[in-house]
């Protein structure tokens, strides 16, 4: 097999056992590789493991790399598992294809093809050129969903984006004053500090800074090592740039604003223009911006007015829902702000991907499906 066609390849249950094991293996740097991709390696002589390996920062050594000075002498002739195919340039570090070639190993399996321009494809041809045998495809759906957001910047130009609400059971996000401390219990709170941390950039507006004042740091409670995601202010006058907890914490702080909008003076900020067009950022610029900043997600925890933004332009790619056993009254504010749906045809329909009790409340993880065609 050379890969080419994934959909003939056969593997067998010793190879779906060795990708698992990368992909878990991957995992490990959810909080830490952006905005590098995760990946992790297996080098494995038949059903026998002799080295594993994960990417854990950018500048860090690749899982290839690290899988194989495990292996040593036993990488020659073995099968080496890949969750994403191996790097042919040199960046950080140097090309993973040359290591998997000089360690002798003679055949590779890789889950996926890399779409990143300077990889896409070279790796594999470059080991088939060496006389490696390279399958791919092995549990590729996988290896996606974990790097759907790496995937998305590279792919579409823009990050995954993540809308994480709380909400009551009759729909509501806040009580008409603002006021939404706290609609879900302590647990769904710290279940929600693990998606923060997986997220590049955690991205709120102005109106959220002045009415609840979030810190929207990452407070994981524990020694495991993560990034701290940039915060992003959307305040297209600078209303909020010199007050609120959102500048302290020890995580970086970008406002974004009007091309007009002017620094106060003696305020010390990141910052950058986009286009606004009446009255309204252009969330699609915003979020480009963000992907040439290395942004993978985004996890957008604002009021009804932005989430209701993002999710009528099209650009929700999921949405992270804690319900809370609580009723908050038809004065309360909304889950999303206009959405201007008229007739049951233009409904948005979205699909569960996953429900989990956290404490007293239910996580309800959701994408939006594709328009129906007419």
């Amino acid at each position: 097999m050379t890969g080419t066609d994934p959909s003939k390849a056969t593997f067998s249950a010793t190879d779906y056992a060795m990708m698992a094991r990368a992909l878990r293996l991957a995992e490990r740097g959810a909080y830490t590789t952006r905005p590098n991709p995760m990946v992790g390696c297996v080098i494995a002589q038949g059903d026998e493991v002799v080295g594993t390996g994960w990417h854990e920062k950018k500048g860090g050594p690749h899982a290839e790399v690290i899988a194989l000075q495990a292996a040593g002498e036993h990488a020659r002739g073995a099968t080496a598992y890949v969750t994403l195919e191996p790097c042919a340039h040199v960046g950080s570090t140097g090309p993973c294809a040359d290591a998997l070639i000089a360690a002798g190993v003679s055949r590779v399996v890789g889950a996926m093809r890399d779409p990143f321009p300077q990889v896409d494809g070279a790796g594999f041809e470059r080991l088939r050129a060496a006389g490696i045998t390279v399958e791919t495809g092995l549990m590729e759906a996988q290896a996606r969903v974990m790097n759907r957001g790496f995937l998305s910047r590279i792919e579409r130009g823009r990050p995954w984006v993540r809308v994480k609400l709380a909400t009551s059971l009759d729909g509501r996000s806040a009580l008409a004053s603002g006021d939404s401390k706290w609609i879900s219990g302590e647990p769904a709170r710290r279940d929600v500090q693990k998606w923060r941390a997986r997220a590049g950039a955690l991205l709120t507006g102005a109106g959220t800074v002045l009415i609840d004042d979030p810190q929207l740091t990452v407070r994981l409670g524990d020694e495991t090592p993560f990034v701290p995601p940039v915060r992003v202010v959307l305040d297209p006058g600078l209303a909020t740039v010199a007050r609120g907890h959102i500048r302290e914490g020890g995580a970086p702080t970008l406002y974004v604003h009007a091309p007009d909008a002017r620094m106060p003076r003696g305020v010390e900020a990141d910052h950058v223009a986009v286009p606004v067009h009446e009255g309204k950022f252009d969330l699609q610029a915003v979020l480009a911006m963000l992907a040439e900043r290395g942004i993978n997600e985004v996890q957008v925890e604002a009021g009804a007015t932005l989430a209701g933004a993002f999710l009528s332009a099209g650009l929700v790619d999921e949405l992270l829902l804690y319900v809370a056993p609580v009723m908050l009254g038809e004065r309360a504010r909304p889950l999303f702000d206009g959405l201007q749906i008229d007739a049951m045809a233009e409904r948005l329909t979205l699909r569960i991907v996953e429900t989990r009790r956290i404490g007293t409340d239910v996580r309800v993880l959701l994408q939006p499906e594709p328009p129906a065609s007419p």
